[in-house]
């Protein structure tokens, strides 16, 4: 595995590494749309440049190239006492990192003590959702002031308390736990929303739940999804682990890569793929067949894909979107580590998206995280000149897996 770029997990001005859920916020702000359509000006003003004098523009562009990273000769320019005393500075910024990195350490010790602090609730609440057991009298009366504190400030009844009626008892012992509750909190997230797609939401449902375990070997984390058995994998945990590194640069922990599960998809059920088919005529006997092609299909479970960092110097169209990729999955890891886990009953209820701002939030970048699809449309498959060279590149076709194309 190349080594991946790092990306920085906590709010510190002092690093410019790597896109992170804070320093590139998964909710767009409107100041950065406004300088994203600034940018897109400047490129529109240097490709007409481009086009009505590309000798000029080739020129500038090289002297420019030379001066990046070039000494200005200030520093070296100055008396040796002065020199000497910014070697000094130095030697306290040094100093400063390596208070930085005792305290970015100390945060994640104390943030893998706490984890195990909140273990016992999240097992409580598996439990009742899955129909385990039910709420302690005081679990129910204390919860049901809560929904009615939010429902004065609303001026609904959001609570479980209700008046009684003939149906109730048949209700209960119909109903256990909380239906589909998984499928519900990460529909309500607005970029989860969107890599959800109606056959995703049929295996979600036996999603049973979501924890966050801190690892022991190395600097990072696992998020695991527990699931019933169901029809579509036989895994009964899908997991995506996250390892950090500390930066020498300012202390901070970074991220360094991730690994996913393997889905072990039972037949007829892979919801990583269609099977298209394809109606075909021969040109000469008229005769026709059906061809069956199986495509990359969006999915949800595309998240436990483990994809490679591209080199550092490749700068291709497919190197660029995988970095994208990455950068969105990171963010997503932060997602579910610091705000879904935790807070997984909010997003049951939507009270989140009041308190994180998202009720009317839209949005469609999420796009860029599904893999390709083959979005071809010509209909020369109708016309084959040749019926076993069409066989053979449908047999081919078929046999490709999934081309990831940007995680």
């Amino acid at each position: 595995m190349s080594e991946n770029k790092a990306v920085d997990i906590k709010n510190d001005d002092k690093s410019a590494t790597a896109p992170t859920p804070q320093n590139t916020p998964i909710f767009t702000a409107p100041i950065a749309a406004a300088a994203a359509a600034n940018a897109n000006d400047d490129d529109s003003a240097a490709d007409a440049l481009r086009a009505a004098n590309p000798a000029l523009m080739s020129m500038l562009q090289g002297r420019l190239g030379s001066l990046v990273g070039a000494p200005s000769g200030y520093i070296e320019s100055l008396p040796k006492v002065v020199r000497d005393r910014i070697d000094g500075l130095r030697y306290l910024q040094k100093q400063h990192i390596d208070i930085d990195k005792q305290m970015h350490m100390e945060i994640y010790e104390l943030e893998k003590k706490y984890s195990k602090l909140y273990a016992p609730l999240y097992e409580r609440r598996s439990t009742i959702i899955a129909g385990g057991a039910e709420p302690t009298d005081e679990e129910k009366a204390e919860g049901a002031k809560i929904a009615e504190a939010e429902a004065d400030e609303k001026d609904q009844l959001t609570s479980g308390i209700k008046e009684e009626n003939e149906d109730d008892d048949e209700e209960e012992q119909a109903t256990q736990g909380i239906p589909l509750f998984w499928l519900t909190a990460l529909r309500n997230h607005p970029q989860l929303g969107e890599l959800i797609t109606e056959r995703d939401e049929e295996a979600i449902k036996f999603l049973r739940d979501i924890r966050l375990e801190y690892l022991e070997d190395n600097l990072g984390f696992k998020l695991v999804f527990v699931f019933n058995e169901n029809q579509f994998f036989s895994n009964a945990e899908l997991t995506k682990t996250y390892f950090y590194e500390q930066s020498d640069v300012a202390g901070i922990l970074e991220f360094k890569g991730a690994q996913g599960t393997e889905i072990n998809w039972k037949p007829e059920n892979d919801l990583s793929v269609t099977v298209e088919t394809k109606k075909q005529r021969h040109k000469t006997t008229n005769r026709t067949r059906v061809v069956k092609k199986t495509v990359p299909s969006k999915t949800f479970f595309s998240f436990f894909t483990t994809v490679e960092e591209p080199e550092e110097d490749d700068d291709s169209e497919l190197a660029d979107e995988t970095r994208d990729r990455i950068e969105l999955d990171y963010e997503l890891a932060e997602e579910f580590k610091e705000k879904i886990i935790p807070n997984a009953v909010d997003w049951f209820t939507g009270k989140a998206l009041e308190y994180e701002g998202l009720e009317d939030y839209e949005d469609e970048f999420m796009d860029d995280y599904y893999d390709d699809e083959d979005e071809d449309s010509d209909d020369d498959d109708e016309d084959d000149d040749d019926e076993d060279d069409g066989l053979s590149r449908s047999a081919k076709e078929a046999a490709e897996p999934p081309q990831c194309k940007n995680q």
